[in-house]
């Protein structure tokens, strides 16, 4: 059976769990802590970094994009769109919420890992910006939810997801379509919501 490490708090895990349900992929999702460099890891991949991928083969599959797109094509088309332009809106909207995830978990770890007299506060600000900018573009067209999800709405679910874990209060004022689209998208796909990134 193929196997999901992947770590709870992690955006990038939700997106692939969530994805793996959405397209009835069966895989075993284990929890692995990266600091402690487990061998399970580090053979599925080197880089040391989850969510990974191992399937039936052993063969580790990495990173969160190519992950979803491995799903697509296991799921024969299940997760993105085949007419073109809809499968490149929702590609762009999956790169657009793995951005701001990118920035939120540079600000998490500035103010983890270093000591606090050398947190950079204007890197950190400009980290936020970045983060707001994506989401105020969300916020301007939110994408439409039919019967079906795709990636790119998995991708930013699970960002917002995170956004509540870990910025909860901070990100909210102002995008009130961002907070309706969220939680019609966890009614609309229960079994999806129950995999947002948790503590």
């Amino acid at each position: 059976m193929a196997v999901i490490l992947y770590s709870p708090a992690s955006p990038y895990s939700a997106k692939v769990r969530m994805a793996a349900a959405w397209c009835g992929i069966d895989a075993q999702a284990r929890i692995v802590d990266t600091n402690a460099r487990p061998a399970e890891l580090i053979r599925a991949n080197p880089l040391g970094k989850i969510p990974v991928f191992v399937t039936d083969e052993g063969e580790g599959i990495f990173d969160s994009r190519v992950i979803t797109q491995h799903l697509n094509r296991l799921s024969g088309g299940a997760l993105f769109p085949r007419r073109a332009d809809r499968r490149l809106q929702a590609e762009r909207l999956e790169a657009l919420a793995d951005g701001i995830c990118d920035c939120l978990l540079a600000c998490v770890y500035e103010q983890r890992k270093r000591p606090a007299e050398k947190i950079h506060q204007p890197w950190l600000d400009a980290q936020w910006e970045k983060a707001a900018r994506g989401l105020d573009l969300a916020e301007s067209a939110p994408p439409k939810l039919g019967r079906k999800a795709d990636g790119g709405q998995i991708a930013l679910r699970a960002a917002l997801g995170y956004l509540a874990l870990r910025f909860e209060g901070r990100w909210e004022r102002g995008r009130p379509k961002l907070r309706r689209w969220a939680k019609r998208f966890d009614e609309r796909f229960p079994a999806l919501a129950a995999l947002l990134p948790h503590a």
